[in-house]
C-alpha cells in the first residue's frame, strides 16, 4: 500500500475487459482500471460508462488507463489527469491483441455512431 489515498498497487486487475459489459454481453470503447480495487470498467465514451459508475458506487477516486502503452491516471474527485503514476500489479493493460473497441464479436458495425464526443 502507498500513502496515496485511493491507490493500492498490490491489487491485480479484475480481468481483461469491463466486468459489467462482459456479464451483460455488452461492448466498450476503452477500458479503465480502478487503482484501489482493480475493477476494470469501460470509459465514458463507451455506451455504459461503467468506470464512472464504479466510482459513483464505491467512491474509489483513481483510475488508470487499461489500454496498451498508456500510463495516465484520472482522479474522479478532483477531475485531474496525471501523465503517469505508481506502477500497479501486472498486467497493466488488456491484451494487445484485444481490439478497441472490444471485445471482438460483440461490437456493432455502427459502433462509431453510438459514441459520445
Amino acid at each position: 500500500m502507498t500513502d496515496i489515498q485511493g491507490l493500492d498497487p498490490s491489487v491485480p486487475p479484475s480481468g481483461n475487459g469491463c466486468v459489467e459489459c462482459d456479464a451483460a454481453g455488452g461492448w466498450w470503447f476503452h477500458l479503465r482500471r480502478c487503482a484501489q480495487c482493480g475493477h476494470v470498467g469501460c470509459c465514458d465514451s463507451s455506451p455504459a460508462k461503467h468506470a464512472t459508475a464504479h466510482f459513483e458506487e464505491t467512491g474509489h477516486p483513481l483510475v488508470q488507463s487499461y489500454e496498451p502503452g498508456e500510463e495516465w491516471y484520472w482522479n474522479f474527485e478532483t477531475k485531474e489527469m496525471f501523465e503517469s503514476g505508481p506502477a500497479l500489479t501486472p498486467p497493466d493493460s488488456h491484451p494487445a491483441d484485444q481490439p478497441a473497441p472490444g471485445p471482438e464479436g460483440r461490437v456493432p458495425a455502427d459502433w462509431a455512431r453510438t459514441l459520445r464526443g
